[in-house]
């Protein structure tokens, strides 16, 4: 099974554990997280966590996958407006940005890093929930745009590959290594336009 096959539970409950959970995995990473504290801060007992998840790797792999599930809904947006090609590709990078550049964010890919090599399952989460669903999502709009006759794409994945890489330029790096933790909207603009131009000279009709 993967991470595109978990269902996630549903309910208020849920929904308590889940945020409770992101909260203590951002503060403590995922090795010092604790069910104990989890419960504690979605104010729930251990039990009720333990109904829903069977351990600390089930609950993680549902809180990534739940967030990383809200964040590509709002990608959907683009797929069903009419907006020019720049104007959407720029928004999907803000958007895509907005998140990178989040603490949620940082820390879900440092937990990766370290965890993956003794827990490769939560290196498969952050793929499938990330990068995978990701390029799927933003797929869906290169390809109506291809069919719309905006933009040319013969490779829809390539593309969308190509887009975030271009979209995470400067900012990443600098991000992960510590060199710089807030970045102006005159920084964030020069990377998107550059995305932006660089993408449509490949693809723009």
């Amino acid at each position: 099974m993967t991470t595109a096959d978990i269902t996630i539970p549903q309910g208020r409950k849920v929904k308590q554990v889940l945020d409770g959970a992101r909260n203590v995995f951002v503060a403590h990473g995922y090795e010092r997280a604790s069910m104990d504290e989890i419960a504690r801060a979605a104010c729930v007992s251990k039990a009720t966590v333990y109904s829903y998840f069977a351990d600390k790797r089930d609950l993680f792999t549902a809180m990534y996958r739940a967030e990383m599930l809200r964040l590509a809904d709002s990608a959907v947006e683009l797929a069903d407006t009419h907006l020019a090609p720049q104007q959407a590709l720029r928004e999907a990078g803000r958007r895509m940005l907005e998140y990178l550049t989040s603490d949620f964010a940082l820390a879900m890919y440092r937990i990766c890093v370290a965890e993956t090599p003794r827990f490769p399952e939560i290196g498969l989460a952050f793929y499938e929930g990330g990068p995978e669903l990701g390029r799927a999502r933003f797929g869906d709009y290169l390809r109506e745009a291809d069919a719309r006759g905006v933009l040319r794409v013969d490779d829809i994945d390539l593309a969308a590959d190509q887009f975030f890489q271009l979209c995470q330029t400067t900012i990443c790096d600098r991000m992960i290594c510590g060199v710089q933790h807030s970045f102006s909207a005159d920084e964030i603009a020069r990377v998107l336009d550059g995305a932006v131009t660089t993408f449509m000279a490949r693809y723009g009709v």
